[in-house]
């Protein structure tokens, strides 16, 4: 909500706007200024557009939208929502390699067993209790 102003005030999308006033469009991380040139009764294709609006958005706002573009960061929280293809992925691959025993702790779990009890056996099992 609260995305849409015209010169300076929240606009409800009912309101009516005239000749000269800036629209500002909130579209994070940026803020669109337009500033309105003409009217129009009838509705138009897009190439008669720039006819009616003008484009006043500063140039400051374009560099932070370039800087967003070069990190590649996105605004999502880590465990927040759909996980993206990348995550989906990696928890695919640490999955199989967990229950094939190909995974990083596993390895260590079988040295450190090594190390204390001499043997890799740190399972328990029927053939533990017969052990002697």
């Amino acid at each position: 909500m609260g995305r849409v102003t015209i010169g300076g005030q929240l606009a409800k999308p009912g309101r009516n706007v005239k000749i000269g006033d800036v629209v500002a469009v909130r579209k994070p991380p940026v803020t669109y200024s337009f500033e309105v040139l003409g009217l129009s009764t009838n509705r138009m294709g897009a190439k008669l557009v720039p006819d009616y609006m003008r484009n006043v958005t500063p140039a400051s706002e374009y560099e932070i939208l370039e800087m967003n573009k070069i990190s590649g960061f996105v605004d999502r929280a880590k465990g927040l929502g759909r996980p993206t293809k990348r995550d989906r992925r990696e928890l695919e691959q640490f999955g199989q390699n967990f229950l094939s025993g190909e995974s990083q702790f596993n390895y260590l779990a079988a040295e450190d067993a090594k190390e204390l009890t001499g043997t890799t056996d740190f399972d328990w099992d029927e053939d533990d209790l017969f052990d002697e």
